[in-house]
């Protein structure tokens, strides 16, 4: 009895029991019984059989063979009941929008994984006090687009739009504000109300929150944020890799602050970190997501990202540490089998840690280089180290240079660098963090490439694919037309 508490109560125990009851729950629906469910469920193996019988989907498959019937508001068709809300996904600068469904469960799952992230604070040596402090929350507009039959908008919206009780004696900037479409008008807003509220966290995605606190600080003349807010203490962020931002944050504080990642994503709340200490994230095992891992190599994509053929997919207990996977989703929301299009390295197996290490398609092997976004991280940040400056945005594409290749980067900053001082030590810190890299460095893979811009470009160009604020991110890899359009763009407004 005991040996069989303990195998429920494992990693892989939550997830079997999780697959079960999403599996139970779906069984009614179209989608369920198209894929008999109920069988599966009969099953001496059934996370075997469901992965026997439902095949993996990306988006485009999902939505052309059944999410199209939830968007015209049929019932039961992925999920049990009528899909209320589709997150708007951040996409990449000028992709367009996917519309991910976000069912009354998924919001529920949600808000208890806010609601654990909350309670792990104690953990990171917080004053107690702080817990009676504001937290702004910036995100998208609460007011969601009317469709007749459901509702659309960016996730953060629609999670603002009915934030949980607990919080809202809490929430900044208040349902009003939050309400404003236009995220400069929100901005203004929040500029003008900041000093009449005691912010002691502010939530979101790193880039908009520096620029929000820089707009605070010009407006009110200070010298740094905690000027306004002297209470501020923690940051929790997600979206992407914070350290860029970091020396970026540090010029405007006078307090260290703590920082908490988290890996929300428009389909799910999948992990955050519940320790300091360490920037991996627990992933959230027992909370409506059965989560499957694909080998992220040359046999299972190609240098586009695209997935080749069926490849095995593997459940918690099989992956292995320092490995990067593409990320396969089962959720309350009905998606299944669904690839994300992040790729996740596990940073400690025993405690089901992760860090987010890139993404299928914004990775870059034109040549067999491999080279992840999170490579990108580490040589950007060397960088900031060297030169003592900060780098909060950069772009990367590969290029054909005669017979040869190159990479092509675009760094973003608001002070005078010279790029053939940048170059070496971008180059150096690649080479010794991607031994693939360091081969084709030596043979096909040529001189880099590189621009020195300011960061207002990167936003400008944000502004002009109506993509400011929200959960929207600067795509790290541009590829083909739009890394053409993207040079087409700089060179008309720098």
């Amino acid at each position: 009895m005991l040996e069989q508490r303990f195998l429920l109560t494992s990693p892989a125990g939550h997830q079997e029991n999780t697959l079960r009851r999403l599996i139970n729950r779906a069984a009614p629906t179209i989608f369920g019984q198209y894929y008999d469910f109920r069988e599966i469920l009969r099953s001496d193996n059934v996370v075997q059989a469901f992965q026997d019988k439902v095949p993996l989907f990306d988006y485009d498959t999902m939505h052309r063979q059944w999410w199209h019937m939830s968007l015209n508001d049929v019932e039961n068709v992925t999920w049990k009941g009528r899909i209320k809300f589709y997150a708007l996904s951040s996409g990449t600068a000028g992709a367009p929008s996917k519309r991910i469904p976000v069912s009354d469960d998924m919001q529920r799952a949600m808000r208890r994984a806010g609601f654990k992230m909350f309670f792990a604070l104690p953990r990171f040596d917080i004053d107690p006090q702080l817990f009676t402090k504001g937290m702004m929350m910036l995100g998208g507009s609460s007011d969601l687009v009317d469709e007749g039959g459901h509702y659309i908008g960016d996730l953060s919206g629609i999670n603002a739009s009915k934030p949980p009780v607990w919080l809202r004696p809490y929430y900044k900037p208040g349902s009003r504000i939050a309400r404003i479409r236009s995220w400069d008008e929100r901005i203004a807003e929040i500029v003008k109300k900041a000093p009449e509220w005691d912010v002691g966290f502010i939530v979101g995605i790193p880039s908009w929150l520096q620029l929000m606190m820089e707009r605070i600080i010009h407006h009110h003349k200070l010298e740094s944020i905690h000027d306004i807010w002297p209470s501020l203490r923690v940051c929790v962020h997600g979206g992407v890799h914070f350290e860029p931002y970091r020396k970026g944050f540090e010029k405007i504080m006078k307090h260290q602050l703590i920082y908490m990642d988290s890996y929300l994503a428009s389909e799910g709340f999948i992990a955050f970190q519940d320790r300091p200490d360490t920037r991996a994230m627990k992933m959230l095992l027992n909370n409506g997501i059965f989560f499957e891992f694909i080998p992220f190599n040359s046999n299972n994509f190609d240098e586009e990202g695209n997935i080749i053929g069926s490849p095995a997919t593997l459940s918690i207990g099989e992956v292995e540490e320092n490995t990067d996977y593409a990320l396969v989703l089962s959720t309350c929301s009905g998606a299944w089998r669904y690839l994300i299009g992040d790729t996740v390295r596990f940073t400690d197996k025993s405690r089901s840690e992760i860090i987010i290490s890139g993404r299928t398609k914004h990775y870059l092997s034109i040549c067999g280089e491999h080279l992840s976004i999170d490579n990108m991280n580490e040589g950007v940040q060397k960088v900031e180290e060297v030169l003592n400056v900060s780098i909060p945005e950069f772009t990367v594409s590969a290029i054909k240079s005669g017979n040869f290749f190159t990479h092509k980067w675009y760094l973003g900053t608001d002070v005078t660098v010279d790029p053939s001082k940048v170059i070496p030590v971008l180059d150096q810190r690649l080479r010794e963090v991607n031994d693939d890299y360091g081969i084709e460095r030596a043979s096909v893979l040529k001189d880099i490439q590189l621009e020195v811009i300011p960061v207002s470009l990167f936003y400008k160009w944000h502004e002009r694919q109506g993509k400011m604020g929200g959960q929207n991110k600067f795509p790290r890899v541009l590829r083909h037309e739009r890394f053409r359009e993207w040079e087409e763009f700089v060179a008309a407004n720098r």
